[in-house]
């Protein structure tokens, strides 16, 4: 099989690559099986400067990093230099705290001396989506490198580009050989991937579905996963909330890399005091945004990543125009080579149609209008998605107060979700399980090890 790097701004092929076949996947996890020894053994200092090297790397080359993320799956060149100051920041958070977070902890017991060590598990497989490239691939490898263990990684077919040019930072900074590497593989290699003995784990962040498969194939083998995947994020708008400021993250929190986020706020519940100023003054900014070449600074909005994405995207407003949605601005397919869809709102939004029972992969926002809190609350948690959720509330004791009742894993008040190193980042229901960044995010992969010591 060739694997194709295609520019979604154009539809054109850039690159195309070999698959690996079944020998070369062998030897290369062997080699990582191999390296695992070396690496586990070095101290966490000299782990710590091996990551201080990789962000400076990614600093210092941002624009060709940026580069191939907007030429391989179209992202505003701006959004994707932020993406790489991202990468490098996890780097640096992990160099100056990995140590301490692995710390052993010590226990009273009737034993003499006993403790809790946090031991590397080996080759964790990563199997990584298109959307944040980069950031994504970092989010996941950083702390498990920092913590002895050695990365395989499977990234998503449509950015081989991407995936290579990773594994060439990590060399380029130093780390030992094998110590992270990119299997160019389709996704119907995965299932004997994960089968192999000498995977210890597995991380992925995905689609709900690949998720299920994923678990599946782990659980038959005894396998350690994490799972990211998707959401139908609720951004709630109460009564007392400053219209400016939240249309203003409103706009940012659904078309955020042209809305393709698994975080992107994807329905406005929007209480009825203030729902039709709200949506006013949300379709005005939408209708602001520039949408185009994602190689020009200025542009908001890029191309979907692959048709298949536009195509879902379209089918989905139209199915739920079809059951009655009203569109107030957008709603189609924009005339290009490329994959563009236009940025669109749509109202009058009911259960049963596909904008609000699943989820929305693109620059496509639903304003869903309630009577109050106990019904905005309601109305979050009617999905089978829990990843994020935000409130808006110039009454910040009544936005904690709220957010216990919310079903998501993270709970912003007054700000759009955002995945940050210092907070763990994941989700619940069928966004999936286990936690990514901050010390809860670097203990995913490691052996909870009990030492007890008795004198005889």
């Amino acid at each position: 099989m060739v694997i194709q790097s295609i520019n979604p701004a154009t539809g054109k092929i850039l690159k195309e690559f070999k698959e690996s076949k079944k020998e070369k996947i062998n030897n290369q996890i062997d080699k990582s099986v191999n390296i695992f020894e070396l690496w586990r053994e070095k101290t966490f200092s000299e782990r710590s400067k091996l990551l201080r090297k990789t962000a400076h790397i990614l600093r210092n080359n941002k624009k060709e990093y940026s580069s191939i993320m907007t030429l391989e799956m179209g992202k505003p060149i701006a959004q994707a230099e932020a993406e790489i100051e991202k990468c490098a920041w996890v780097c640096e958070f992990y160099a100056d705290n990995g140590e301490k977070f692995l710390e052993k902890e010590t226990v009273d017991t009737d034993a003499d001396k006993s403790f809790v060590a946090f031991r590397p598990l080996g080759v964790i497989l990563g199997i990584m989506p298109w959307n944040f490239p980069f950031w994504q691939v970092f989010r996941w490898a950083v702390p498990a490198i920092m913590a002895g263990n050695v990365c395989v990684l499977k990234h998503s077919s449509n950015v081989p580009q991407c995936a290579l040019a990773i594994e060439k930072i990590f060399k380029k900074a130093g780390f030992l050989e094998n110590t992270f590497k990119t299997l160019l593989v389709s996704s119907n290699k995965i299932s004997e991937i994960i089968k192999d003995d000498r995977i210890a784990a597995v991380s992925l962040t995905g689609s709900t579905e690949a998720g299920s498969d994923t678990a599946k194939n782990a659980g038959k083998n005894l396998k350690k996963t994490v799972l990211e995947l998707g959401g139908s994020d609720p951004f709630i708008v109460l009564e007392d909330a400053n219209l400016d400021y939240s249309t203003d993250k409103a706009v940012d929190a659904r078309m955020i890399n042209t809305g393709q986020s698994c975080i992107a706020a994807k329905r406005f519940i929007v209480l009825k005091d203030v729902f039709d100023d709200f949506k006013n003054i949300l379709v005005k900014k939408i209708n602001k945004l520039k949408v185009g070449d994602p190689k020009d600074i200025n542009t908001d909005i890029g191309p979907l990543a692959r048709l298949d994405i536009l195509e879902q995207i379209d089918s989905q407003v139209k199915k739920s125009v079809e059951k009655g949605a009203d569109i107030l601005t957008g709603g189609k397919i924009l005339k290009s080579s490329g994959f563009f869809y236009s940025p669109t709102i749509i109202s009058n939004v009911k259960k049963g149609m596909p904008v609000y029972e699943e989820e929305t992969f693109g620059p496509v926002a639903t304003i869903i209008n309630v009577n109050d809190e106990k019904e905005a609350i309601k109305t979050a948690n009617d999905t089978c998605y829990g990843l994020g959720a935000s409130i808006w509330t110039e009454d910040v004791r009544k936005g904690q107060r709220l957010a216990k009742y919310l079903e998501a894993g993270n709970v912003f008040v007054n700000e759009m979700v955002k995945s940050d190193p210092r907070l763990p980042f994941g989700g619940i229901k069928k966004s999936g399980y286990g936690r990514e960044l901050s010390h809860y995010g670097i203990k995913e992969f490691v052996n909870i090890q009990t030492i007890y010591m008795k004198k005889i």
